[in-house]
């Protein structure tokens, strides 16, 4: 299969295919690797996201004969994937919260104006927003980043997380409701 072909080919051909021939899984890998790998870095290291990124993709294709292509597509079934493994790794995951939370400010990089203030915003508020996510239950914090981070709707959070798109809403909502009570206004502002 070319790359013009594999670009051509839907996720739902894929899916029907993969199964007969394992060859049409690398489309998926090359087609879905780098989202879900964005996605766990957010929720992880960078080795860490390497690693589950992996083993996301080597989950999908030992289970890629019981895919049903009826149920959805291939994205939120990977990120289901995904984010089942990040549960995996919880503890860790807290933990690394907690010590970001814990951390202050770096110095700004050198740069253009709009890179800098960006750079200091972001920097100024990394401990709050760490200390924030910590005190999110799991699957608060699931349905957070799968939506900031892995840019999914909400009917694709449900997919992935075998949740209805009702409890998605209202698990966001409780979610942003403690996010805003802990990350301190003044310091958004500036």
């Amino acid at each position: 299969m070319t790359a013009d072909v594999g670009e051509q080919v839907t996720d739902a051909e894929l899916a029907a295919g993969f199964a007969r021939d394992p060859e049409l899984f690398t489309v998926v890998h090359d087609r879905h690797f780098r989202d879900i790998y964005l996605y766990v870095a957010g929720r992880l290291d960078a080795q860490a996201a390497e690693d589950i990124a992996a083993e996301t993709f080597l989950t999908a294709f030992s289970r890629r004969g019981s895919f049903d292509s009826g149920r959805g597509s291939l994205r939120p079934w990977l990120f289901g994937i995904a984010t089942n493994l990040v549960a995996r790794h919880r503890r860790k995951e807290a933990r690394h919260y907690r010590a970001l939370s814990r951390l202050g400010p770096e110095p700004a990089a050198e740069g253009h104006e709009s890179r800098v203030v960006t750079s200091v915003a972001a920097q100024r508020m990394q401990p709050q927003l760490a200390k924030a996510l910590a005190t999110l239950s799991r699957g608060e914090r699931d349905v957070v980043l799968l939506v900031a981070l892995g840019q999914l709707g909400y009917d694709e959070v449900a997919e992935a997380l075998g949740i209805s798109p009702g409890t998605v809403g209202s698990r966001l909502s409780r979610a942003r409701a403690k996010l805003h009570d802990v990350i301190d206004q003044e310091a958004v502002n500036g």
